[in-house]
């Protein structure tokens, strides 16, 4: 497998002197790597040899999600391949924007009560309850009030926003004109990746379709209810995922997290009451308000209602992204909606959730999987599994993923600045055969000291795949130290 510099300079000799290649950072492309961005348009999945076919316009083939894999649930997904999503005639003749007019024929608190009573978590990776966030905005007296859409989506293995943006953008629009109307809010920001120039234009383009069927802006239908969404685009930094982080780069400021309390919903943008939620968190909102809250609970079996957009990459047959309910199992995940492991592979190891994730190894292969299942050792997070087979070092997996958030860290705190980077410092010895007696207790050290004492969740959540790690693979890392 050549390296990152290698594959540089294979598309440098390739690509001609007039065009520069550079390395970048993860570009939200998870499912058509590899991977690249020219001149802001998106492409994949392209390799070095086509580098005259890209340099001439073609961007390689977009994966298609329109065929329903066996055993899925799809209600955000559920227009996918059905409609052009340049199109609100097409959006609305499938019922976009349904939920929209019936929330606007009752009341706000009706609305809110729907959503609390439907049991819908943030579907970011911490799960809060969306719901009581909206109506902690609502309960405060201070106005204007704010809705801020989370596409920022910058952590590696994640992709689903992307593609319920590409494929259904007035669904999420919809959504956070429902959650405006519901909270008191009377204008909204959707902040997304830098990366998504093709979905921010689209969204655009999907906010001046609304606007001229009078779905978003002044007296919507007739409601007396008007509610204002804008497109911002962000600048490159996961840190800007940690919603204060994000609100303050909104705000035209450096993007580092804030103390808190106060939080967002009583302090957030410019000072005032803002309810922060992700894309797939705004996009079930219009389901559950057009078909009730016992439908949404009905969909699953397990404890966390409603269905989730799944992502599942690595050595399995049939990568990408899946929507099905809450409580399936690593094993479920792998061999009914990946298709099994590839052909020669073996399951090592899997990273649930994200970057942030849990590093699991077979034992875990049968436990249900929602919010809740990080008590148990395996986490949900925003709903990504890397699944790695034995040619794949724990220790050196690891090692990439801590370069990853020592990258990431906005430096702000000294655990998160210092702890990361003595973290990837320690795991390079280890990979290079320089290992020392005591660098895996070392790792477990700063661990606890990052999760304990740093300032936000990236610094804290740091710790997750390091402790994982060291409880699967702890004789691994023993090897390591000599």
């Amino acid at each position: 497998m050549e390296d990152g510099q290698q594959t540089i300079e294979k598309w440098s000799s390739r690509a001609g002197d007039e065009w520069s290649v550079e390395r970048t950072s993860c570009l939200g492309l998870c499912d058509r790597a590899p991977a690249v961005l020219v001149e802001d348009e998106q492409a994949g999945p392209v390799e070095a040899k086509e580098a005259v076919k890209v340099c001439n316009g073609w961007r390689g083939t977009p994966t298609d999600y329109s065929e329903v894999r066996k055993g899925e649930v799809r209600v955000m997904t559920s227009l996918i391949g059905k409609i052009d999503p340049d199109s609100i005639e097409d959006a609305m003749a499938n019922g976009v924007y349904d939920g929209l007019k019936k929330a606007l024929q009752t009341n706000p608190e009706a609305v809110l009560t729907e959503i609390e009573t439907s049991g819908l978590q943030g579907r970011g990776g911490a799960g809060f309850p969306v719901g009581r966030k909206w109506r902690f905005v609502a309960n405060e007296k201070r106005t204007p009030r704010y809705i801020i859409c989370n596409a920022d989506e910058s952590e590696p293995l994640i992709f689903k926003d992307r593609v319920l943006i590409d494929t259904n953008p007035h669904q999420l629009l919809e959504g956070m004109t429902i959650a405006g109307y519901a909270a008191g809010a009377s204008e909204a920001w959707i902040y997304i990746r830098g990366e998504y120039e093709y979905q921010a234009r689209r969204l655009e383009n999907a906010i001046d379709q609304a606007e001229t069927k009078n779905l978003i802006g002044e007296d919507i239908l007739g409601s007396g209810f008007s509610f204002k969404i804008h497109v911002h685009r962000g600048a490159g930094a996961y840190i800007c995922g940690e919603e204060t982080a994000l609100i303050e780069s909104l705000e035209g400021k450096r993007g580092e997290p804030r103390l808190r309390p106060p939080y967002p919903p009583q302090f957030g943008f410019r000072g005032r009451p803002t309810a922060v939620n992700n894309v797939e968190s705004f996009c079930a909102v219009p389901h559950i308000v057009k078909n009730g809250a016992e439908w949404w609970r009905s969909l699953t079996n397990a404890p966390t209602p409603g269905t989730k957009v799944y992502m599942v990459l690595g050595h399995i047959k049939n990568a990408g992204l899946f929507e099905a309910p809450f409580g399936l199992t690593l094993r479920e995940i792998i061999e009914a909606f990946g298709g099994g492991m590839e052909k020669g592979s073996k399951f090592q190891f899997a990273l649930c959730g994200g970057a942030a994730g849990t590093i699991v190894d077979s034992t875990m292969l049968d436990v249900p999987i929602d919010f809740a299942s990080s008590q148990k050792g395996i986490s949900l997070g925003a709903g990504s599994f890397l699944i790695c087979d034995r040619s794949i070092s724990p220790v050196a997996f690891l090692r990439e993923i801590l370069h990853f958030f020592t990258a990431e860290s906005c430096g702000k705190c000294t655990p998160c600045r210092v702890g990361t980077w003595r973290a990837l410092e320690i795991l390079n010895r280890m990979t290079s055969g320089k290992g020392q007696k005591g660098d895996k207790d070392e790792l477990a050290t700063l661990a606890a000291l990052m999760q304990d004492s740093s300032f936000c969740g990236l610094g804290q959540s740091v710790a997750i795949p390091i402790k994982s790690a060291l409880t699967h693979f702890g004789s691994e890392f023993v090897k390591a130290e000599h």
